[in-house]
């Protein structure tokens, strides 16, 4: 199995999906519980729900599942958001808190896979930026996610459709940030947030630097906005999903149009 696929485009935009692959090694496979092979906290067909909506984008997709190792985490362990509940490295538990393995991965099996796939995944992703950057001056990555809108153990009440996540406003330009802010809350019977439960995973922490030129974005969406029901076997809606693409178009071709106002 190739832990990554890439599909390389000429413009300045990169799409990171680090969450919709659902490939397990056996030997991880056979390490999960039942609750754990359910699977439950895949992104669901967001890369489907992102597929050609903008042509010269540059695409970098994990095909392992996070439960083989998380490539939207700090790869030192360390928590993203330190005293909430949250999922690691290589999570334990589902997003539910419940428990998904027979026998957890010890700390040598956690360095495997952190070394195999969590490497793969962002060697692929910083070649593909840094090609960008070269050819534009600027490059925007624009990591795509998205939730079951509903989950106590993590937050309270329901998520808003859109969440948007620029480490408080450090990983890219202030315009990026307003302008796909402002796209979000005129989408009609929609809700939104910048900078709320999701402020941007490591992804975004990492590789947003906007004094180099690399401008970082999180769109965590809220997997009512696509999905059938957010249950399995987490139909994906097409009708829900045609009146949700044209939104994120619409902010994927305002990122490109950007671009080249960016540059230092």
């Amino acid at each position: 199995m190739t832990p990554v696929t890439v599909t390389q485009g000429n413009g300045p935009v990169v799409l990171g999906i680090p969450h919709a692959g659902t490939w397990l090694p056996e030997d991880v496979a056979a390490g999960l519980n039942g609750r754990g092979q359910a699977l439950a906290d895949t992104d669901w067909h967001v890369d489907r729900l992102y597929a050609g909506l903008l042509p010269g984008a540059t695409t970098v997709r994990a095909c392992f599942h996070r439960y083989v190792v998380d490539a939207n985490r700090d790869p030192s362990g360390a928590s993203l958001y330190p005293g909430q509940n949250t999922t690691g490295l290589v999570p334990l538990t589902d997003f539910d808190g419940v428990p998904i393995w027979h026998e957890p991965p010890d700390a040598a099996q956690i360095e495997h896979r952190r070394a195999t796939w969590h490497f793969a995944y962002h060697a692929a992703l910083a070649e593909e930026i840094d090609r960008v950057r070269a050819l534009h001056g600027v490059a925007i990555l624009y990591d795509c996610h998205s939730i079951r809108s509903h989950i106590p153990h993590l937050f309270e009440g329901r998520l808003p459709d859109f969440n948007i996540g620029t480490n408080v406003g450090r990983s890219c330009a202030p315009g990026i940030e307003a302008v796909v802010a402002k796209i979000c809350a005129g989408a009609e019977g929609h809700s939104t947030v910048t900078n709320g439960r999701f402020k941007g995973g490591w992804t975004t922490r990492h590789y947003g630097r906007p004094d180099t030129g690399i401008h970082a974005i999180q769109m965590e969406l809220a997997q009512s906005t696509y999905l059938a029901d957010e249950a399995d076997p987490w139909t994906y809606d097409e009708d829900k999903a045609a009146r949700l693409r044209p939104v994120l178009q619409t902010i994927l071709e305002t990122l490109a149009d950007m671009a080249p106002r960016l540059k230092g």
